[in-house]
């Protein structure tokens, strides 16, 4: 199964997943071109060109135990790195970073702390929201340029016929004659780099929708025509870059903002939700690629196909929802290094995992609750998976207040409580309360 953040790294025998991975829903993409430059580590001397991003995360988790929260919405990454460098050596790193304690109920030799900066800081979300709105300003600048450049010369792509002055002439040109329809002209950044895109598919015979390869021109004309296929694949989002409304907002691709206006434009209307529908739910198995969209048809492919009864599990180990979530994690993680969780063979691909544990019977063998029961599992292997969000919860009150144990708390800070309670408008009315009868 392919997934995103996957980086299997081996330091001490262990692997390392640098953040979340992601079940296949549409391929990653970068916006705007970045230069290849030259990177440094935020705690060291090292440097590590742009291009090779991953091996400077690997190197910042394996040497330093730092983990950068959500990489790919940095907008631009060497001027985030150099920013924390320099504040890093004006204060200690726990003055910015949460501390993750993993093996917390273990020996003390093998817990290890690790240090996560992430924008649940108000000054990294200040600066990720800074260098967004940079590159935005970029972005228009562009935008701008292209909008007054009137040296453009091109050909169109399915005629012979050339243009030359602006870059509008031919897109339109494009749209009446052709009814090929990329949007508005103004709408479109770097559009010589779009329309070579486009025309090294035609070259390579390839229809620009669904992007199939054909023997000839001739046939590969005839398909788009019939098929009405000229016209990109807005679900291909190797277009992304060439929109300018996908550099509109941090983390937010022109479908989620164009919903957020839809909804925007639905708050001055009636409220009538009679045909809304809801997005199916479609749980990925524990062990395998299949999909469901209920809970129930997935636990049952799960028990039939593979022999694991979660509902038994549950009961047996009495599991709250919180160990649950923690028991899908560690096995998700466990099967994507490829190690059998309940002997802890290691194998070198996650089909001789799965075999495994079918020939050996240790699909419903599970480590100590030790191992599993962690807090790194609180954070999803798969950052979509929506087996997690359908877990049961049951509301009895004794597991209420045990879920309530179970949730990590970060404690506030009661250094100047004595202050606080000299001070506090609660000590007087208090005193004037014990005079009432």
């Amino acid at each position: 199964m392919a997934a995103r953040g996957d980086e299997r790294n081996m330091s001490g025998g262990q692997d390392s997943i640098l953040e979340p991975l992601s079940f296949p829903e549409r391929p990653c993409h970068r916006l705007s071109p970045e230069p290849d430059v030259a990177v440094p580590c935020v705690l060291c001397g090292e440097t590590t060109p742009l291009s090779e991003k991953e091996a400077l995360l690997r190197h910042l988790v394996l040497q330093h135990k730092l983990v950068i929260a959500d990489v790919k919405l940095i907008a631009d990454f060497p001027r985030y790195v150099l920013y924390w460098k320099k504040r890093f050596t004006e204060q200690p790193i726990t003055d910015f970073c949460s501390v993750i304690k993993t093996n917390s109920e273990g020996p003390v030799e093998k817990q290890e702390h690790y240090f996560l900066l992430c924008d649940a800081l108000p000054e990294d979300r200040v600066l990720r929201e800074q260098l967004q709105q940079r590159r935005l300003e970029e972005i228009l600048e562009q935008q701008q340029q292209e909008r007054d450049d009137h040296s453009f010369q091109r050909t169109c792509l399915f005629c012979s016929e050339e243009f030359s002055g602006n870059r509008s002439l031919l897109l339109n040109h494009m749209a009446k004659e052709h009814s090929f329809n990329v949007g508005l002209p103004d709408n479109i950044v770097y559009c010589t780099e779009f329309l070579n895109t486009l025309q090294a598919k035609l070259d390579n015979l390839q229809c620009l929708y669904c992007e199939k390869t054909f023997r000839d021109k001739t046939t590969l004309k005839d398909h788009m025509r019939k098929k009405q296929h000229r016209r990109i694949n807005a679900k291909n989002h190797e277009y992304d870059r060439f929109y300018v409304i996908n550099y509109l907002e941090l983390g937010k691709t022109w479908e989620e903002v164009q919903s957020e206006d839809d909804r925007e434009m639905g708050e001055d209307q009636d409220d009538d939700w009679s045909d809304w529908q809801a997005h199916p739910v479609r749980a990925v198995c524990l062990f395998c690629e299949h999909q469901s969209e209920t809970m129930d048809k997935i636990y049952a492919h799960m028990q039939e196909t593979h022999g694991f009864d979660f509902h038994k599990l549950k009961a047996e180990l009495d599991l709250r929802f919180y160990q649950q979530v923690k028991l899908v994690n560690y096995i998700r993680r466990e099967i994507h290094q490829g190690r059998c969780y309940g002997c802890q063979v290691k194998f070198g691909s996650k089909a001789e995992v799965l075999a495994h544990l079918t020939e050996s019977a240790h699909v419903m063998v599970l480590p100590e609750k030790s191992d599993w029961d962690q807090p790194q599992y609180y954070f999803p292997t798969y950052e979509n998976d929506a087996l997690l969000c359908a877990l049961s919860d049951s509301e009895s009150d004794s597991e209420s207040a045990d879920r309530g144990r179970d949730v990590p708390v970060i404690a506030e800070d009661i250094s100047e409580l004595r202050v606080l309670k000299q001070t506090s408008v609660l000590k007087h009315l208090l005193r004037d309360g014990g005079s009432c009868s």
